[in-house]
């Protein structure tokens, strides 16, 4: 682990007993911004979902997360992978959203830390315009269904593969930012910085369960 995530990781512990700063109370949660369907999920879909979030390296989450969703994918990777890449996206809305909020009101101190913030406003944004790249691939994907050729699925799982990754230097190119600034210690960073934690989860399930998508022979 690097350096300046291990101060980071210090911060977050340090952290704990704040509010979340994408639960805080003038924003919904974003995991709201997908309403689930009315359904109790079938046992078939439970498990798979359990067996599936256990490919993760956050199986608690992914499947606490996911569950609501059953009844939308049932046992299917294609739209599994859809619903993730959807939470995900709205997850990363909300954040962006909150983000830019503290910058506009000028919550940020001064000098490197506000540096730092404006900085992180503007690659969280970018991590939401990635991901909303993936998810449409993959709807695009599941749209195709069954039907979908060898090369269709390939191509699609390679984009979704390449914006979620490419997510996740942007949200890591944050955090690094914040802890390189020196500006981990101030509150509004150290919220910042669980928030973008917090999202790089999300992206972290979305692009496991979309490795695990498999590609017809």
């Amino acid at each position: 682990m690097a350096p300046v995530t291990s101060i980071l990781f210090a911060a977050l512990s340090a952290a704990a007993t704040l509010t979340s700063f994408t639960d805080a109370a003038s924003s919904p949660s974003p995991r709201l911004a997908v309403p689930p369907p009315p359904c109790v999920a079938p046992p078939s879909a439970a498990a798979f979902l359990r067996a599936r979030c256990a490919t993760t390296p956050y199986a608690v989450a992914c499947y606490d997360t996911l569950i609501p969703y059953a009844c939308t994918f049932q046992t299917s990777h294609i739209k599994l992978a859809r619903a993730a890449a959807d939470v995900n996206l709205a997850w990363l809305r909300g954040l962006s959203t909150r983000v830019k909020e503290v910058v506009a009101r000028g919550s940020t101190g001064a000098g490197v830390e506000a540096g730092a913030l404006h900085d992180c406003a503007s690659t969280v944004a970018s991590a939401a315009g990635l991901a909303k790249q993936s998810a449409a691939e993959l709807a695009s994907l599941d749209a195709a269904g069954a039907a979908a050729a060898r090369n269709k699925v390939r191509w699609s799982i390679a984009n979704a593969q390449t914006w979620l990754s490419a997510s996740m230097t942007n949200e890591a190119t944050c955090v690094d930012g914040i802890g390189l600034a020196g500006a981990a210690a101030s509150p509004v960073a150290r919220e910042v910085v669980i928030g973008v934690l917090s999202a790089r989860e999300h992206t972290t399930i979305a692009l496991a369960l979309v490795n695990g998508i498999p590609v017809p022979s």
